[in-house]
């Protein structure tokens, strides 16, 4: 710091030194407090597989030194452990994930929707919604609205089609994103869900017609990130608005 202030390295240079500087190491973790200034988010937790104490400590790690947190995949004890250190702390039973922030989203920017084609596959559309809106968007919400009824998806087509970017969450034989697809003008991030009948292979077929849509404009994330899907189109929004 020093080093800039007194002119010797320029503020350019000093980012790029920053971006690069170690880490905290909690003995059992390594939490990575400058994804921030890499990424323009904090470091996630992926919650499933730690203890309750562990998700706590890195959790009061991140929100102290980044201001904001996400924990995906966490269980209710996990939630129970973190408001002991965080009381400000948040938790959606369904998507299960814990946020927290120091001072609240101001200016939210608009232009994200998640779509989901039917409430089974809520718990993955919530947990991209609450990512995203963790990042800074405010997100139109449109659940249950699958091809087995598609007049439900004509009726908030004029919605979705003012979207800057969309998430597009089915499981079954994941035709929604297709479906979208050919009636917007924006990226879509489509996620295929592990619902469904023995055929669905848990997943893979949902993954494989998604794949293979013939629907331009399709990315396509791993079987039930919804985390994955939520952060991509956050940044697809907030790149793409003046601020």
């Amino acid at each position: 710091m020093s080093e800039i202030q007194s002119g010797n390295t320029s503020i350019d240079q000093g980012v790029e030194v920053f971006k690069n500087l170690p880490f905290e190491n909690l003995e059992f973790a390594r939490v990575d407090h400058h994804r921030t200034i890499r990424q323009g988010f904090p470091e996630v937790v992926f919650g499933q597989g730690k203890t309750p104490e562990q998700i706590q400590k890195i959790t009061k790690a991140i929100l102290d030194t980044s201001g904001k947190v996400v924990v995906t995949r966490a269980e209710p004890k996990a939630y129970e452990a973190v408001i002991k250190s965080v009381p400000s702390a948040k938790y959606d039973p369904m998507a299960r994930v814990i946020t927290a922030m120091s001072e609240p989203n101001q200016n939210l920017v608009s232009g994200l929707t998640v779509v989901c084609a039917g409430t089974s596959d809520l718990p993955v559309a919530m947990e991209a919604a609450i990512t995203a809106e963790t990042m800074g968007c405010e997100v139109n919400k449109i659940f249950d609205v699958g091809v087995a009824g598609i007049h439900r998806l004509f009726d908030k087509l004029e919605d979705i089609q003012k979207s800057k970017a969309i998430v597009a969450v089915a499981g079954m034989e994941g035709a929604l994103p297709s479906v979208i697809g050919g009636l917007v003008n924006c990226p879509i991030i489509a996620v295929p869900t592990s619902i469904g009948y023995g055929a669905s292979f848990g997943g893979i077929a949902a993954l494989l017609a998604m794949l293979n849509s013939c629907a331009p404009g399709i990315t396509v994330v791993n079987i039930d990130n919804g985390f994955g899907a939520g952060y991509s189109a956050a940044n697809i929004v907030l790149a793409t608005t003046p601020r």
